[in-house]
C-alpha cells in the first residue's frame, strides 16, 4: 500500500473589508480576486471569499463580530487551514484573529513576502526579501514569548536580565542592520557599474509594469533571454539584463524588473530599492500592461504611483499594450503597425503580442526612435592607430557612412549627445562641394 508523500495544499478563506472609498485602488471584489491569484501562486486552494461592508476595518478583529462568527463556521465547514486578509493587519488584529479562529492567519503583505521568498534566486534577491520579512516581523513579536517570561517576585521567580521577547527583538534589529549594510554594498556596486556603463554610452531600456502583464515574455521575445514566464503573479523576481542590438546597430541593455502590485508594502518597496534604482538610470521605460485586463487603467496607475514613490519621474516612457492576441477580434492584424492613444491623453501605446510575436518590429522601431532623440550627428576622422574609437562608433553610435583615406577612417554617424566630448578633437566639417567647372 502506498501513501502520498506530497504535502496537500492549504485550504484558504479570503477576507476583505469594503469601505466604499477606493482611493485609486481596485474595488473590493477585484482586489479579492487578485488576492485569490496570490493565494494560488503560493500554492493554496481557495475555499471561500468573504467581503464585509464597513466604514473602516475593526481595530480588534478587522471584521465585525457577526462576520467573525461566520468565518469560524466556514473554517469548520470547509476544513480551512488558512485565512488570508486583503489588507495589512496590525499586531493586535493578528493576535486577536489567531485566538478567535484557531488557524493560521496571514495578511496580503505576509503572502507577498512568502511568494517573494520562494522566487528569489540570487543572493541580492534573498537579502532584499529577508530584510522585508524581518521588518514585517519585528512589531509582531509581542506576545509570542509570553509563556517564557517570568512574572512576579520572590524565590524562584527572578528571571534573566532580559526576557526572551527582548532578546529576539535585539537579535532581529541586529540582523536588520546587517542586511541593510549588505544591501548598501550592493547599492554601491550597482552605482559603480552604472557609472561605468554610462561612460561607455550603452543606454538602458527598462521593462516596468504590473505583475503578470507579460514583461518576461516580452523580454524573451525581444532578447531571447530565457527568463521564466508563466501565468502567475511574480513569476520572476530577480532582475535580468540582456544586451541587444537595434536595427540601427546601436547596442542597448534591456532590463526586466520585478512586477508591481497594488497595496505593495512600503517596506517591501524600500527593501528592493537597490534593484529598482536601475530604473533611475534608464534612458527609456517600457511600461508594459495587459491590454485586455478589465482593470488595465487602474493597474497602469498603480505602476505610475509606485514609480513616483521611487522618485523615477520625468523619464521617457513608451507604453506597450501586451496580450493583444486575446483581443484578436479588435486587432486589425499582426504586423500592421497598429497604435492607439489610450492610457494617458497624448500617450502613444504600441500594441503587441509577446506570445505571438505581433507588433515587435514596430516596438523596436519606436524604441530606436525614442533613443534617437538624444543622438547628435557628427563627422569625424579617426586615425588608424586608434582602433578603440572605431569600436566606439560601431558599438555605441549609428554609422551613416564610413570611408577611408591616407590618415584614417572618415565616419558620418550619430552618437549619444553626452559622449560627443570624447571625440571633439576628431571632428571635421562636412565635405565641401567642388566648384562647377573645376
Amino acid at each position: 500500500m502506498t501513501h502520498p508523500t506530497a504535502t496537500p495544499p492549504e485550504r484558504a478563506l479570503l477576507v476583505a473589508v469594503d469601505s466604499g472609498a477606493h482611493d485609486g485602488l481596485f474595488p473590493a471584489e477585484d482586489s479579492v480576486a487578485e488576492l485569490a491569484q496570490l493565494a494560488t501562486t503560493a500554492g493554496a486552494e481557495v475555499r471561500g471569499r468573504f467581503i464585509q461592508r464597513l466604514e473602516s476595518p475593526s481595530p480588534a478583529h478587522y471584521v465585525g463580530k457577526g462576520k467573525l462568527q461566520e468565518l469560524v463556521n466556514a473554517i469548520e465547514a470547509e476544513q480551512a487551514t488558512l485565512v488570508l486578509f486583503d489588507d495589512e493587519l496590525s499586531p493586535t488584529q493578528q493576535k486577536n484573529l489567531e485566538n478567535a479562529l484557531k488557524v493560521k492567519i496571514l495578511d496580503r503583505t505576509a503572502l507577498i513576502l512568502d511568494i517573494f521568498a520562494r522566487r528569489a534566486q540570487t543572493r541580492e534577491g534573498r537579502l532584499q526579501v529577508e530584510l522585508a520579512q524581518h521588518e514585517y516581523l519585528l512589531p509582531r513579536l509581542a506576545g509570542q514569548w509570553s509563556h517564557l517570561e517570568r512574572l512576579g517576585g520572590g524565590i524562584g521567580t527572578r528571571g534573566p536580565g532580559e526576557t526572551q521577547l527582548e532578546t529576539d527583538r535585539r537579535l532581529i534589529r541586529r540582523r536588520i542592520e546587517r542586511l541593510k549594510d549588505d544591501l548598501e554594498a550592493v547599492r554601491r556596486h550597482r552605482a559603480l557599474y552604472r557609472r561605468r556603463r554610462s561612460g561607455r554610452g550603452v543606454p538602458v531600456v527598462a521593462l516596468v509594469g504590473y505583475t503578470n502583464a507579460g514583461k518576461s515574455t516580452l523580454m524573451n521575445a525581444i532578447a531571447k533571454a530565457g527568463v521564466l514566464a508563466e501565468g502567475k503573479l511574480f513569476a520572476t523576481l530577480d532582475p535580468t539584463t540582456r544586451r541587444i542590438k537595434l536595427p540601427s546597430q546601436r547596442e542597448v541593455l534591456l532590463t526586466d524588473t520585478v512586477g508591481f502590485i497594488q497595496k505593495l508594502p512600503t517596506h517591501l518597496v524600500a527593501a528592493f530599492r537597490a534593484t529598482l534604482e536601475e530604473l533611475s538610470e534608464a534612458a527609456l521605460l517600457l511600461h508594459v500592461f495587459d491590454i485586455g485586463h478589465p482593470r488595465a487603467a487602474e493597474q497602469a496607475q498603480t505602476v505610475d504611483d509606485l514609480l513616483e514613490e521611487l522618485g523615477v519621474t520625468g523619464k521617457p516612457v513608451l507604453r506597450v499594450g501586451n496580450k493583444v492576441d486575446l483581443l484578436a477580434s479588435h486587432y486589425p492584424g499582426p504586423g500592421d503597425g497598429s497604435v492607439f492613444a489610450g492610457m494617458v491623453p497624448g500617450d502613444e501605446v504600441v500594441l503587441v503580442s509577446a506570445e505571438k510575436g505581433w507588433g515587435l518590429d514596430l516596438l523596436i522601431d519606436r524604441i530606436t526612435g525614442r533613443l534617437g532623440e538624444d543622438m547628435v550627428e557628427v563627422r569625424v576622422e579617426i586615425p588608424y592607430q586608434l582602433p578603440h574609437l572605431l569600436h566606439f562608433f560601431r558599438s555605441y553610435g549609428q554609422v551613416l557612412s564610413e570611408k577611408y583615406n591616407e590618415r584614417g577612417t572618415l565616419f558620418h554617424a550619430k552618437i549619444p549627445h553626452h559622449l560627443k566630448p570624447r571625440i571633439e578633437q576628431y571632428l571635421v566639417g562636412p565635405k565641401r562641394k567642388r566648384p562647377a567647372g573645376v
